[in-house]
C-alpha cells in the first residue's frame, strides 16, 4: 500500500536546520531592522516574504516573526501574501521621538549622576565627547555622526536602569534615519560638542539636578534644529 507523502506549508529552506527557530528570527530582526534604520532600504521600500527567505537562508516562519516584530515597532508594514513595505517618518513622528529621547536622556543624566560613578566608568562617555570634537576639527561628518551617537548610548547605559536603556536604544535607532538624511543640511554642530562636555562634568561633579538640566537643554536644541530642517526643505516624510 502506498503512503501519501506529507507536504510542508513552507518549503523554503533553512541554511542550518538545527538552528533553533529563536535565533533565526533573531538574526532576520537584527539584520532587517538594521537595513531599515540605516536607509539600505528607503521609505516605500517593498520586498516578497519569500524573496527575503531566500536571501536569509532561512524558512518563512523565523522571518514572519520578525517582520512582526519590525512592524510592532512601526518600522514596516506587513502586507499579506505580498510581503513588507518599509514604512516613512513624517516630521511629527520625529517630533514624538525626539520628545521621548529628551525625557529619557535627561533622567537618564540625572540619574547617572546620582550614582557617583569613577573616572574609569565615565571613559567611555569621556572618550565619545572627546571624537566629536576631534572628528569636527577634522571636518569629519561622518565620524562626528558616529561619536555623537555613541555619546548618547553611553549616557543612557550610565544610567544603570535597563529599561530606560531598551527604549531610549529603540526611539534612538528610529531618530537614526532621520539622522543620516540631514547630517549636510545642518550648521556645523559646534554647540553639540560644547554640550557634551558640560554633561559630563555635571555627571562627574554628582550634580543630579544641573546633569538633568544640561541634557534636557541639549537634546531640546538638537530638536528645535532637526525640526526646522524638515520645514525649511519641506521633508514630510524620512
Amino acid at each position: 500500500m502506498s503512503q501519501k507523502r506529507a507536504t510542508a506549508p513552507d518549503r523554503t529552506p533553512s541554511s542550518n536546520p538545527a538552528v533553533p527557530t529563536g535565533s533565526l528570527v533573531e538574526t532576520a530582526y537584527r539584520t532587517l531592522r538594521q537595513r531599515v534604520i540605516d536607509n539600505a532600504w528607503p521609505p516605500g521600500y517593498r520586498a516578497l516574504e519569500q524573496e527575503l527567505a531566500l536571501e536569509l537562508g532561512m524558512s518563512r516562519t523565523p522571518l514572519r516573526e520578525a517582520l512582526v516584530r519590525l512592524q510592532n515597532e512601526g518600522l514596516v508594514e506587513v502586507i499579506p501574501r505580498h510581503g513588507m513595505r518599509v514604512l516613512p517618518v513624517s516630521a511629527d513622528d520625529m517630533r514624538d521621538i525626539y520628545q521621548m529621547l529628551t525625557a529619557l536622556e535627561a533622567m537618564a543624566a540625572e540619574l547617572a549622576a546620582r550614582r557617583r560613578l569613577t573616572r574609569a566608568q565615565l571613559k567611555p562617555l569621556l572618550d565619545a565627547a572627546a571624537a566629536t570634537e576631534h572628528a569636527l576639527n577634522a571636518e569629519d561628518l561622518d565620524a562626528w555622526a558616529s561619536a555623537d551617537e555613541s555619546f548618547h548610548r553611553n549616557l543612557v547605559e550610565l544610567s544603570g536602569n535597563r529599561l530606560l536603556v531598551e527604549v531610549a536604544r529603540n526611539c534612538a535607532d528610529r531618530a537614526h534615519r532621520a539622522r543620516a538624511v540631514t547630517l549636510r543640511m545642518r550648521p556645523k554642530p559646534t554647540h553639540s560638542t560644547r554640550e557634551h562636555m558640560d554633561v559630563v562634568e555635571k555627571i562627574r561633579a554628582g550634580d543630579a539636578r544641573a546633569a538633568f538640566d544640561a541634557q534636557r537643554a541639549h537634546r531640546e536644541r538638537g530638536t528645535r534644529e532637526l525640526l526646522a530642517i524638515l520645514e525649511y526643505h519641506q521633508l514630510k516624510t524620512l
